[in-house]
């Protein structure tokens, strides 16, 4: 039986466990608390609360794994909190784990292009921001351990959707001269897709796009949740919020990803949020 690590096994984490399990996976959980590890335990995962950014603690868990998947996020952290989640955790895990296969989850934020043309894995990957630096730097140090890198989109699903809870607070604004591409994931996809790159041999050493198939306009975003929801359009006007992945603008490309038989069930943002998302939200509101 194959074993895998989740180091990192929050709302995409706990997906990518739900699917390798029925692979007949034995997966094994490391959260950032005690309290998430007692409720995955509930869930019967084996669980541990570990602090990746701690050399002495990953050791002290030592153990045997085919795979090992660094999916912790900073939830929301500043820069020290980058260099010690993506950077420190990815070099502990590679230094404890020098035999598994490691897989690292980055962000297409990597990505700084601004005039929304299109970019693959080929593409610079020079971030302005220092998040992005970091997480670069945490980038390379895997590559260089013939590991495999996940640039996601925007991940959203049952429950998590940046852009519908903008939306529905009122803090969604058309910003027509500063409109930009968004490029997205639906949570159960991306997982899918790494659950291929742990079984694809030619994958190690290499960097993938894991995004829809459609990039979306903000403003389009906006529109068809409007539509859809039978509400008003939010309004326009000069958006002031700065984004933690700096001010960028561009379309990402799968296609290396779906080269090597990757299928997305939700090939574009309506399709996900009609089938997986906006249900749930009405079930709520009844």
């Amino acid at each position: 039986m194959a074993r895998a690590l989740i180091a990192g096994c929050g709302y995409l984490g706990q997906a990518l466990a739900d699917f390798l399990t029925v692979e007949n996976w034995e997966v094994e959980c490391w959260t950032a608390t005690a309290q998430s590890a007692r409720e995955l335990s509930l869930r019967d995962r084996r669980a541990y609360a570990v602090d990746i950014s701690s050399p002495k603690d990953v050791f002290a868990h030592k153990s045997d794994f085919d795979a090992v998947i660094h999916c912790a996020s900073t939830r929301g952290g500043d820069v020290d909190s980058y260099r010690r989640v993506y950077l420190g955790g990815a070099r502990n895990l590679i230094e404890c784990f020098p035999n598994s296969r490691i897989l690292f989850t980055s962000s297409t934020s990597v990505y700084a292009q601004t005039n929304a043309e299109w970019v693959s894995e080929e593409s610079p990957a020079e971030p302005k921001h220092e998040s992005g630096k970091i997480l670069r730097e945490a980038e390379n140090v895997v590559l260089a351990a013939r590991g495999v890198i996940v640039r996601l989109g925007g991940i959203y699903g049952p429950g998590r959707s940046a852009s519908l809870n903008k939306f529905l607070d009122d803090r969604a604004v058309i910003d027509a001269e500063q409109d930009r591409f968004v490029n997205e994931i639906h949570r159960d996809d991306a997982a899918t897709a790494m659950r291929l790159l742990l079984k694809s041999a030619a994958s190690s050493g290499e960097i993938y796009n894991v995004v829809d198939n459609k990039p979306i306009l903000q403003s389009e975003c906006y529109r068809w949740l409007a539509a859809r929801l039978n509400r008003p359009l939010p309004r326009e006007g000069r958006s002031i919020s700065k984004r933690k992945g700096g001010e960028s603008n561009k379309r990402v490309s799968n296609a290396k990803l779906r080269s090597i038989g990757w299928v997305p069930e939700y090939p574009t943002f309506a399709e996900g949020m009609k089938e997986s998302v906006l249900p749930s939200v009405a079930h709520e509101s009844a």
